[in-house]
């Protein structure tokens, strides 16, 4: 069997607040557009086309109504709801009917990857059929991340989360690819000070297996995320000069879809005929220039 994307969009982005207040803010504006196309954008370049999206109870009809059934880009989507935000890791147990038998990939629905060789790395990491894949991103000071320490073979040696002495550079980005043990890996999990079930639990586990690997992300990658005010604002004004100065856009679903045979110019013609503003006036160019 192939692979599965999970998407997780919970939390209550309480650093965001008031604008979070009544909008889950996974859907909030990274500049033209909503936060979790971004994370959908990722994986649909890897050539994944089975996404689950897990998210709170007051908020998944929100995703549902914005997402729908994903037959618009030739990929589908599954809602599932987690209770209370009670870690990372729990997506594993709430999506085990569904990821039964699958490799799984996970994206935080608050992270934005951006860069020449994403979608190369992304396949990567989805060619490998055992064990699992993280990336890392070298970042100036790591102590607010969790961290991970490379031997030469590109193995995970140590993880370690926001550590005060940290033993490298390199940050852990919320983007993970396992094979089908992560089920039977999370739930050897017990919750954490915090109460959650840890992915870097989980990650230790694949690591004490000698199953970690570990891709850099390199200096032409830009990782982004919208958790914070600043952060969200700092995400906008990086994907409006990218877009200005290229004119191209970053994470357009249906040009992605397109490129990779998930959908069909004619389909997108159709849906788009009479649609209005800057994103669908992009996406007709796209059709004419690939379809």
């Amino acid at each position: 069997m192939g692979w599965k994307s999970i998407v997780l969009a919970g939390g209550s982005g309480s650093r965001l607040y008031p604008v979070t207040a009544t909008v889950n803010k996974h859907l909030l504006p990274v500049y033209d557009k909503p936060m979790i196309y971004y994370p959908i954008s990722t994986m649909m370049l890897g050539g994944i086309r089975e996404f689950i999206l897990i998210s709170s109870p007051g908020d998944i009809d929100q995703f549902r109504n914005l997402l729908g059934d994903g037959s618009q880009w030739g990929v589908s989507f599954e809602y599932l709801v987690q209770e209370a935000p009670r870690g990372i890791a729990e997506c594993f147990l709430i999506a085990e009917p569904l990821i039964s038998g699958h490799n799984v990939a996970l994206s935080l629905g608050d992270n934005i990857f951006y860069g020449s060789g994403l979608s190369a790395r992304i396949q990567g990491a989805c060619a490998q059929p055992d064990g699992a894949t993280i990336f890392g991103y070298e970042v100036a000071d790591p102590r607010a991340f969790g961290v991970v320490e490379v031997d030469a073979a590109g193995m995970a040696i140590s993880l370690e989360e926001k550590p005060k002495v940290p033993k490298s550079n390199l940050a852990v980005p919320g983007l993970y690819f396992y094979d089908k043990r992560v089920v039977d890996f999370a739930k050897q999990l017990t919750p954490s000070a915090r109460g959650e079930l840890e992915i870097t639990d989980i990650n230790r586990l694949y690591m004490q297996a000698k199953a970690l690997r570990v891709q850099p992300l390199g200096r032409g990658m830009a990782w982004l995320d919208g958790g914070s005010a600043e952060a969200l604002y700092e995400a906008s004004q990086f994907i409006k000069v990218v877009e200005e100065r290229t004119g191209l856009k970053i994470a357009c679903l249906e040009e992605i879809a397109l490129h990779n045979g998930f959908t069909t110019a004619e389909e997108l013609r159709a849906r788009f005929s009479d649609r209005a503003g800057q994103y669908a006036d992009y996406v007709r160019r796209v059709i004419e220039r690939e379809g």
